[in-house]
């Protein structure tokens, strides 16, 4: 069930100058909807100018961070961090959202979309999988009408993922594959993220959706398929993970930046960006990289620069 949207409407969103939040504010304007952003980075320059108000998160003002919820209908909550960075750690992020939802709550924001991640747990030996469960269950405990949105690897012409396979594919001629290569990922686009983010604003019944794409590749495969569309042959190298893992750390110490965690190695390999069922999002990643082949990979993409700089 779906109710009527009001161009009057505000909605705010953590992030809308980061990766997922821009397309889904883009989404937003384009219907009529008012949108104010809380962000870690106030002073960046606003790609949407006077059309998207700005505030900080105020996490340690929780009144403040209630302010700049009054008078909004929706909170769509992108916030998260990919890895422990300086003082920023899953703890503080954990404590942070739910200090994000308790003000929802105290401002009377009626609905929230939360983005989490495929396959969260509680009893999860992974921090991150953890921690994403403990915020979805603070969501259903919180009172508001709320959808939780469950992505697995999200690809469009800023992620940091597969382009930066398609950066490794283009300048080594040997390419490492943790363990057998053959646990799966179900990539979704970022503007198909996006439509259902916007999409769920307006459902009234409570949902927990995995956003996932129409295809299903094993890691060797997407490995493969993007060395083609790049044209490029790496040799694919099976390694024991933790080898793998401590070439990605020589890397990332190379070019500053933490390209994939211990965390994350775990998780692809248990075969957690691959949920069963129906696809959420319409957009082929290999229809996608023919169309983008050119200018993937061209670039590193550093998460650190990103987000902490």
């Amino acid at each position: 069930m779906r109710r009527e949207t009001s161009s009057s409407e505000t909605v705010v969103i953590t992030g809308a100058f980061s990766y997922t939040g821009k397309y889904a504010t883009r989404l937003l304007l384009d219907r009529g909807t008012r949108v104010r952003t809380l962000t870690n980075h106030p002073e960046r320059a606003n790609p949407f100018g006077d059309q998207v108000g700005v505030f900080p998160y105020n996490f340690d003002d929780p009144d403040v961070l209630a302010e700049s919820l009054c008078g909004a209908s929706a909170l769509i909550n992108t916030y998260w961090v990919r890895f422990p960075h300086a003082k920023t750690t899953f703890e503080t992020a954990i404590h942070n959202t739910q200090t994000l939802i308790a003000a929802a709550v105290k401002a009377g924001v009626q609905k929230i979309v939360h983005v989490s991640i495929a396959n969260p747990s509680l009893s999860s030996p992974l921090a991150y999988y953890r921690g994403k469960a403990q915020l979805e269950e603070a969501v259903r405990a919180s009172g508001l009408s709320y959808a939780i949105l469950r992505p697995t690897v999200i690809f469009g012409a800023e992620d940091i993922l597969i382009n930066n396979i398609a950066w490794f594919a283009r300048r080594f001629p040997v390419f490492g594959i943790p363990g057998d290569g053959r646990y799966k990922i179900r990539p979704i686009c970022v503007e198909d993220m996006a439509q259902l983010i916007v999409a769920t604003v307006d459902q009234r019944d409570n949902c927990v959706i995995d956003a996932v794409g129409p295809e299903t590749f094993t890691f060797e495969e997407l490995v493969s398929l993007i060395s083609t569309r790049v044209n490029r042959r790496p040799r694919l190298l099976h390694l024991p993970p933790a080898l793998a893992y401590a070439a990605t750390k020589i890397t990332g110490f190379l070019v500053r930046d933490v390209v994939l965690t211990w965390e994350e190695y775990k998780g692809l390999m248990a075969n957690l960006l691959a949920p069963e069922g129906p696809a959420t999002g319409s957009t082929h990643l290999s229809r996608w990289l023919e169309a983008h082949r050119e200018e993937i990979g061209r670039r590193y993409a550093s998460e650190v620069k990103r987000h902490f700089k």
